[in-house]
């Protein structure tokens, strides 16, 4: 039989090791190693719900204290308890990195400033190279290439991409501007992205059904939609006209940055895992192979690229750098998942005796 000590020893363990899902399913089990009421054990799965949710980058949920709800981790206690909910004081923070559900909500989102979901990505990035997760690392470094444009814009849109606001910019809706014109052959952009473009200013009006939708399928088209506007397009309309020339340099700079990191070798990984459309899954050297290379092929591009080299301390050498870059201001790991193992570690190991 396993003493009292050594359960708890491997419980902290996991959540050391951000094992949420497996901690969750044990708390369920009433493998605590220690004389703990049910309201303790609920809150320890709410803290494993919404770590699990971060690690998944789960933006639907991060604004919800009550994370067990819909969760994909073990949900026993705090089902049964129902009062027991996440700190506010995580929450907080989590919700800089929600995506809002319904256009006309109040809150500062991750359509407002992209900067606490990178910073975020960042954590989970680096979490996920510690635990060898390659499969999830590259999906995270896949959906970071994604809104890459988008996090070039937001110093001058004043917001990332909010389809509330644009609606009203006149740049995108007003005389002169091309944006979404479907039909106009004036405007260079493929039909896919002028579809998404219209969407973009008309979405603000429609059911939740159809904003979640438009979240889920075209916000990322956008993206790429106005990276093509900054940096290649032979007749640009008030959306690029609206800023002055240094401006204008400085914008086609970093999205030239950000298209060169989503078409990398290090994105491309993607495809051969089974989250994309192959079978092979890369081994971590696979993986720091990949990314030595894509940042020297970013920094040969030159301009903002070249911050790929900078040795910054990170596991991927030279990537907060190169986001910080793009994004105009700096951006280095959140620390919003290590706190949350923090306060599951603390519920577990109250006396400190293992921690």
């Amino acid at each position: 039989m396993e003493s009292t000590l050594e359960i708890r020893e491997m419980l902290v363990t996991l959540a050391r090791r951000y094992a949420f899902r497996e901690l969750a399913f044990l708390i369920g089990g009433g493998a605590t190693g220690l004389a703990v009421s049910q309201r303790e054990l609920a809150r320890l799965q709410q803290l494993c719900a919404y770590g699990q949710r971060l690690m998944e980058l789960d933006g639907e949920d991060l604004a919800n204290p009550d994370a067990a709800h819909g969760a994909s981790t073990d949900t026993t206690f705090a089902i049964l308890v129902g009062t027991e909910m996440v700190p506010l004081s995580l929450v907080a923070r989590g919700a800089l990195c929600y995506i809002r559900q319904q256009p006309e909500e109040s809150s500062t989102d991750a359509l407002y400033s992209l900067h606490p979901t990178f910073q975020l990505l960042l954590e989970v990035l680096q979490i996920r190279w510690d635990r060898h997760d390659t499969l999830w690392l590259i999906s995270a470094a896949h959906i970071a290439g994604e809104y890459a444009p988008m996090l070039a814009w937001q110093p001058y849109l004043g917001h990332a991409g909010d389809p509330f606001r644009l609606r009203s910019d006149p740049a995108f809706a007003g005389p002169g501007s091309l944006w979404g014109h479907i039909d106009d052959r004036a405007c260079p952009r493929p039909k896919q992205e002028k579809a998404a473009a219209a969407r973009s200013l008309r979405v603000a009006g429609e059911p939740p059904s159809g904003w979640r939708a438009y979240l889920g399928r075209q916000d990322s088209v956008v993206s790429r939609a106005l990276a093509g506007c900054a940096t290649d397009c032979p007749l640009p309309c008030t959306v690029i006209t609206q800023f002055g020339s240094i401006d204008r340099e400085r914008l086609r700079e970093a999205c030239r940055a950000a298209l060169a990191y989503q078409s990398c070798a290090f994105v491309r990984l993607r495809h051969r895992a089974p989250v994309g459309h192959g079978f092979g899954v890369p081994s971590r050297d696979e993986v720091a192979e990949a990314w030595d290379r894509s940042r020297h092929g970013i920094a040969k591009r030159g301009g903002l690229g070249e911050t790929a080299l900078v040795e910054d301390g990170f596991p991927l050498p030279g990537l907060p750098s190169l986001f910080s870059a793009i994004a105009g201001s700096p951006l280095r790991p959140d620390t919003l998942v290590h706190d949350t193992m923090r306060e599951v570690v603390t519920g577990l190991d109250p006396d400190g005796v293992v921690w």
